[in-house]
């Protein structure tokens, strides 16, 4: 008697032909499979989710097909690139070609965290009658920024006196009269004291000697504007517009407002970024040809215009894609109606679309550069503490 196991065996061994070894085809050398090339450069969004996101890092993963997964420098140097597609004076848009998404990842986090700039610190309030709480209205001023080079100044420790090279000094004095309107207090109040601060150092009167100099908060040995940096280039905010309080009828507020150099990673005021951001470069195949009807229903599932239709003559028509850069992965244009069979949507691994918004101290592009030297600075630490 034949059990039910052995019988289901015997019928697949009877569809499922054997096919000899040596009848096999040969594995590709020196070349990856189409499919296989696919999963290691491209992201394939799929509908529920994307797939093959990882990086295959290591060197041996393609070694059966002879192929060699190791980074090699000469490669890199050929293959890497960048290009600007936008610049302006606050904003830049350039793509990233030929690099891992570590290193992409690297450069935002240091635009973000590790580049320095000047913001307010500390905040010296003789007078504040408005509505707006002390440690507030510091707190909102630390936030402005401010249209100066970073690189002019030294980073100031907590034993270092305020000098010229390492604190800026603002004073902010206003007053709305009693019987007139409320009144914005806005960042271009805030007037550069070139020469430090004129608040008086603790409460002592100063000594009768006519020859003794009066003790401030702060021990400029030269006045910042005679320096050859500041002659042209006054120091103030980067925006005149930001309001920081309102003043009713007989409200007043008088500060000094003294900024020192830091970085990101120990306060978001001194991030010399509004955002640095990346995306990999959309990429959309169409499966089969798409067209009239379906072309131009196509056309109207996209929110953001991707594609767009042309004539190929006899009144026929056709979907193109138009603009793939535009492409934010919405999934509209394969939902319904098996659209995933005619529309596959990627996204290119080694291709980074980067965007940096300055908040003003630097421009974008030199932001970018400033960051390249200090991830350069980086490596260089490490192979010297691996040497």
């Amino acid at each position: 008697m034949v059990s039910e196991s052995e019988d289901s065996e015997t019928m697949k061994e009877e569809k499922t032909p054997k096919i000899p070894v040596w009848d096999l085809p040969d594995v590709p050398k020196g070349g990856l499979p189409p499919h296989l090339e696919l999963q290691r450069t491209r992201v394939l969004c799929t509908f529920d989710a994307p797939t093959h996101t990882e990086n295959f890092q290591y060197s041996g993963a393609y070694a059966s097909m002879g192929v060699d997964n190791s980074l090699r420098l000469e490669e890199f140097r050929s293959n890497f690139r960048v290009e600007v597609i936008s610049l302006t004076e606050d904003d830049m848009e350039f793509d990233m070609i030929g690099i891992d998404a570590a290193i992409a990842n690297a450069f935002r986090r240091i635009l973000i965290a590790e580049l320095p700039t000047m913001a307010i610190e500390k905040v010296l309030i003789a007078n504040n009658t408005s509505v707006v709480q002390d440690e507030v209205l510091a707190h909102r001023l630390g936030l402005v920024p401010l249209k100066v080079d970073p690189r002019l100044f030294n980073y100031k420790s907590e034993n270092d006196e305020p000098n010229e090279k390492n604190t800026i000094v603002f004073k902010l004095h206003v007053r709305c009269e009693r019987g007139s309107s409320r009144i914005k207090v806005k960042s271009n109040e805030l007037k550069w004291l070139p020469h430090g601060s004129e608040f008086i150092l603790g409460t002592e009167k100063a000594a009768a000697d006519s020859t003794s100099k009066t003790k401030t908060y702060t021990s400029f040995n030269c006045s910042q504007d005679s320096l050859l940096e500041f002659v042209n280039n006054p120091i103030g905010p980067k925006h005149d517009d930001i309001i920081l309080a309102k003043l009713g009828p007989g409200q007043e507020i008088e500060l000094e407002a003294h900024a020192v150099k830091g970085m990101g990673k120990t306060h978001a005021k001194w991030s010399p970024v509004a955002t640095a951001w990346y995306r990999m470069l959309p990429e959309i195949v169409f499966l089969q040809e798409i067209e009239d009807e379906k072309a131009e229903e196509l056309v109207k599932k996209c929110p953001v215009r991707v594609f767009d239709i042309e004539d190929i003559g006899k009144g026929r028509k056709r979907a193109t894609v138009a603009r793939p850069r535009s492409c934010t992965l919405c999934r509209e244009c394969i939902r319904g109606d098996d659209w995933d069979k005619r529309v596959a949507l990627r996204r290119v691994k080694d291709h980074f679309i980067f965007t940096i918004e300055s908040a003003g101290a630097l421009p974008p592009e030199v932001l970018f550069t400033e960051a390249v030297k200090i991830l350069e600075d980086k490596c260089e630490r490490v192979i010297t503490e691996l040497s």
